[in-house]
């Protein structure tokens, strides 16, 4: 079977890595891919949003099936597009079509979805530049802090933590009248604050079964103790000990079986993973947002955890015979630490050699922001984060330990990560 990977980051290399491990798999392409996805099939020089680019490839090397990694062209409409097209309608594309993918396209259509289905989420109302007025009213009767979401796709960086009124007020202001978001911020979504620790549960579907993953905590500050700016996530370690059979029961009962039995009831045909963000309030789960594809850094611990063929799992996805597969799981712990680009996540310069990637042991590598050089036969940063080095350990101590001494021996210029990752869990 020909498969076809769309995206260019560490979730795709990792894909692309236990893709290309399924007997199943003949020849293997990714678009655009990275440096490390090239080690996996091809790289194709085509943009994930270029649904016409990806039609004619997909017709030319007789592809059979499509995974999705980002939520973009998701969002935008490929699986539609794909059963929309007498050449391409039998090709089944691991993702939710275009009505599933507004879990995440829209903040404002998740807190109504959960609403209507009894899905505990904090409380919220959501408002526009023709109701901007209301807003700055309504943020005065709010308590601090206060979670302001830009609607729509915003790169990741589209939510703010305001601990102050006056502060929220200015950034309501900046998202809808000043476009801080560009058009993912036309409608702006005020939630109320949760007092818990955040975790993430990862759900495969074929439209009537389901199927849990490994949860995952990732780390989403740039600094040490949670500190600094938000990034697409410093790291992330699997198990999660807090995480334990009551609470995951608590998981898949208020919300996993309602958001699947939702999207059948609203007569959404959903293929695909479901990824719920979730904060643990005194060992009672709520969920933060949803998001339609796998999560960037929590797919270098979710996927390798994983023991079956994942190509056997999306053809079941596709079939819609999930069902009759028993899901095995690695019972070690997988931590992940990502290398960076100096001054990330604000500007940082691109092109920095990396070194010390053959001196690596014991740990698996995934590729994110990193390209190669014909010319000079060197890999070179193109990105914000640039490696991930996921290590097994017994515990997280010892998966820790694994993947900090591999960090120290890859280099570039510039290079940082968190000597943190998996400690708040100890």
């Amino acid at each position: 079977m020909n498969i076809l990977i769309l995206g260019s980051g560490g979730r795709e290399h990792t894909f692309a890595w236990k893709i290309a491990q399924s007997p199943l798999c003949e020849k293997l392409f990714i678009a655009p891919g990275n440096a490390g996805t090239a080690l996996c099939g091809m790289n194709v020089p085509i943009g994930v949003n270029d649904f016409k680019g990806i039609k004619q490839f997909v017709i030319e090397n007789e592809i059979e099936m499509v995974v999705v990694g980002p939520e973009d062209p998701l969002v935008m409409g490929i699986h539609d597009f794909f059963l929309n097209d007498n050449y391409l309608k039998a090709i089944p594309v691991i993702g939710p079509k275009k009505d599933g993918a507004e879990l995440e396209g829209s903040k404002e259509f998740a807190k109504r979805f959960m609403q209507k289905n009894n899905i505990p989420t904090a409380a919220y109302e959501s408002f526009t530049i023709e109701t901007l007025k209301e807003g700055l009213a309504y943020l005065d009767k709010q308590k601090t802090p206060i979670v302001l979401k830009a609607d729509g796709l915003a790169a990741g960086k589209g939510v703010l933590i305001c601990n102050e009124i006056n502060e929220a007020k200015k950034e309501l202001a900046e998202m809808l009248a000043g476009a801080k978001f560009g058009k993912a911020s036309t409608k702006v979504v005020i939630e109320e604050f949760l007092e818990g620790i955040e975790l993430s549960t990862f759900v495969l579907t074929d439209g009537i079964n389901y199927k849990i993953l490994p949860e995952a905590k990732d780390y989403k500050r740039i600094g040490d103790g949670d500190t600094g700016l938000n990034t697409g996530g410093m790291g992330a370690v699997s198990p999660v000990p807090f995480a334990n059979e009551t609470f995951k029961k608590k998981v898949e009962e208020r919300i996993i079986i309602p958001t699947i039995n939702g999207l059948k009831n609203e007569g959404i045909d959903y293929k695909g993973f479901i990824f719920i963000g979730l904060m643990n309030v005194n060992g009672d789960p709520f969920v933060i947002e949803y998001n339609v594809r796998m999560g960037d850094p929590e797919t270098e611990v979710v996927i390798p955890k994983i023991k079956n063929d994942l190509v056997e799992l999306f053809q079941a996805v596709g079939n819609e015979t999930l069902k009759d597969i028993t899901i095995e799981i690695d019972p070690r712990t997988a931590l992940t630490i990502m290398l960076v680009s100096g001054g990330y996540p604000g500007e940082y310069s691109k092109g920095k050699v990396i070194t010390g990637l053959d001196k690596t042991e014991d740990s698996l590598i995934f590729h994110a922001g990193t390209s190669h050089s014909k010319e000079t036969d060197e890999i070179n940063t193109s990105g914000g984060r640039v490696i991930a080095i996921t290590s097994f350990g017994n515990n997280i101590s010892e998966a820790a330990n694994q993947s900090y001494k591999n960090a120290d021996l890859i280099d570039y210029k510039g290079k940082y990560y968190r000597k943190d990752i998996g400690k708040d869990l100890l």
